[in-house]
């Protein structure tokens, strides 16, 4: 019955019956492949509850499976390891003039295995684009947005598919490969007339209340990280910096961030900082405005201008004045 079927479809068809019995072995291994993976799966969801190891095996379990699985086609179709060999030369060479950017996508996935410039679930920023990698492929890999239109370093609700070439041609920075943490800056300006001192105190002490506990886990982190990388820093908790603008006294909070709660940390900050300085008389924001100094009246004593008149103009204005009069 085999034999009359194999028959009928080389004459339907022109197949001859090796060619037949490759084509039906070829797509038994590529079910098996498929039936492996999805047994594979199952059995990785019922045993690992975290999601990101969940993802990293179910990616390592479906890359060991289809290479055995194109291991075993290869063998189906070429009868030596030699001819195998010959053909995959032949293959690469032309595949490397007619698909030139693929390539170099899957030069960039080989790179980012062997390198690890980024891991699935860390923030990083490559380009122009930002944000979160939620998965990644031979050809591409994915961020889930932040920023953009959003004002903040929070998602977008967008998918971008970043090809993994880019790796190679433009600029990335990760938010997690140093120590995990990032420097978040907060500046607030106050008016000259205010007492900046107290102000400044004051927001050293918010500072260090709401996120010295990070410096702590900071070190031990930065640490781990100088095995590495020469990363240090001489000091990890939080400090207010003092400046001079055209308009007030800026003091700026320094501080220690997890890189996905900045808009909370900043809104935490803000907070306390209009509840304290509400209660001091002697503190006021500085904004945009205009108004009007005489330093003869308002300067420091020792710095004002003298209000009395050059004798030369005083003698024309009362020239001037008796002219008139007459």
């Amino acid at each position: 019955m085999l034999q009359s079927l194999s028959q009928f479809i080389e004459t339907a068809t022109g197949l001859n019956p090796d060619l037949q019995s490759r084509l039906l072995g070829s797509a038994l291994v590529f079910l098996l492949i498929w039936l492996f993976q999805r047994l594979a799966r199952a059995i990785l969801t019922g045993r690992i509850k975290d999601v990101k190891n969940l993802y990293y095996w179910n990616k390592v379990s479906s890359y060991i499976i289809a290479s055995i699985g194109l291991i075993v086609v290869g063998r189906i179709w070429f009868a030596g390891v030699a001819a195998l060999a010959t053909f995959f030369g032949l293959l690469s060479a032309g595949l490397a003039i007619a698909f030139r950017d693929p390539l170099v996508n899957l030069a960039g996935w080989s790179f980012i295995l062997w390198r690890r410039p980024f891991r699935v679930g860390d923030r990083i920023e490559i380009g122009t684009h930002r944000g979160d990698v939620i998965d990644q492929s031979l050809f591409n890999f994915s961020l889930m947005e932040i920023g953009h239109w959003v004002d903040a370093e929070q998602s977008s609700g967008r998918v971008v598919l970043i090809p993994n070439g880019k790796v190679f041609s433009e600029t990335m920075a990760n938010y997690y490969l140093g120590f995990h943490y990032t420097w978040l800056e907060l500046p607030v300006l106050v008016t000259f007339e205010s007492n900046w001192q107290r102000a400044k105190q004051i927001m050293t002490h918010i500072a260090e209340e709401k996120t010295v506990h990070l410096s702590k886990i900071a070190q031990k982190r930065l640490r781990e990280a100088s095995q590495k990388r020469m990363i240090f820093y001489n000091k990890l908790t939080p400090v207010v910096y003092t400046e001079v603008r055209d308009s007030g006294v800026l003091l700026t909070i320094r501080c220690l961030c997890e890189p996905r709660r900045e808009r909370v940390n900043k809104e935490v900050l803000w907070e306390a900082i209009l509840t304290s300085f509400a209660e001091c008389d002697d503190i006021d924001f500085a904004y945009p405005s205009q108004r009007v100094y005489f330093n003869a009246m308002e300067g420091k004593s020792g710095a004002r201008a003298s209000l009395a008149l050059p004798q030369e103009l005083s003698a024309e204005l009362s020239a001037g004045v008796g002219a008139d009069t007459d």
